[in-house]
């Protein structure tokens, strides 16, 4: 709509790395990059690559996490209001053992979820206890293998970082025998695509993703014309979309 061309660079594992395609980028000499995930979500990744860009003063917008030491602007959902939306939806349905899902422990958006659980927790009454914080890659398999771990503590609800964690949080729960959401509740994160066609439906919590994408371009083009005005980060607020995948803890 803006008139610029877009090239989109995926990355899968094995294939050309994120500095790789940012040399690409700059042989081409692009007008600006928008990075949506990447290393610079991962707080102990190499980040030398985005040094580069901001040293050739190449306009530049993160989606979900900040670099620290860089002044890039970024949009950002509000990881704090989404785990506060699911916590609080988990405790009125009368949950007290609820467990949370992450990604791993350099992942910038879970090191923001993780505090806003623990504020949220406190305020509940119930602090987090560490045995019901696990950690995964973000995959389904991930998500299965981390949530049976919190299973065996006992909770009754789980909070997760992504929706592809918690459709492995409720297979892990149905190949323990439990119901969801009869014997355990599940909350993801995104909204992703088809979340509402799952068995059960999943509850989440969305992503403004079009307003963000918006924000973004808008972002990139003001740098792009000279016109920037930095504005840090831009948070956006989330929805907790409530399906079938939560409901009150079984009866003791």
């Amino acid at each position: 709509q803006q008139g610029l061309t877009p090239v989109l660079c995926t990355q899968t594992k094995g294939g050309v790395s994120e500095a790789d395609y940012v040399d690409l980028l700059l042989q081409q000499q692009v007008s600006g990059v928008v990075f949506a995930g990447g290393l610079f979500a991962q707080a102990d990744a190499p980040h030398d690559h985005y040094h580069q860009l901001h040293e050739r003063n190449i306009p530049v917008v993160l989606i979900n996490a900040s670099i620290e030491g860089l002044d890039f602007p970024c949009v950002s959902c509000d990881d704090a209001v989404a785990v506060e939306q699911a916590w609080r939806h988990l405790a009125s349905l009368g949950h007290e053992r609820i467990g949370l899902l992450l990604g791993p422990a350099d992942h910038v958006p879970s090191r923001r979820k993780l505090s806003a659980a623990r504020a949220a927790a406190e305020a509940a009454g119930t602090p987090l206890a560490d045995e019901h914080v696990v950690r995964s890659i973000f995959s389904l398999e991930g998500g299965q293998a981390a949530a049976n771990r919190l299973l065996e503590q006992g909770v009754t609800g789980i909070v997760c970082a992504s929706d592809p964690l918690a459709l492995g949080a409720i297979r892990a729960a149905r190949r323990r025998g439990l119901s969801v959401p009869g014997d355990v509740s599940v909350v993801g994160f995104d909204d992703s695509a088809f979340m509402n066609c799952t068995e059960p439906p999943l509850s989440t919590v969305r992503q403004p993703i079009e307003a963000m994408g918006r924000a973004a371009v808008d972002l990139l083009i003001a740098q792009v014309q000279g016109t920037r005005q930095h504005s840090g980060e831009l948070l956006f607020e989330p929805e907790l979309v409530v399906r079938g995948s939560t409901a009150p803890p079984p009866a003791l």
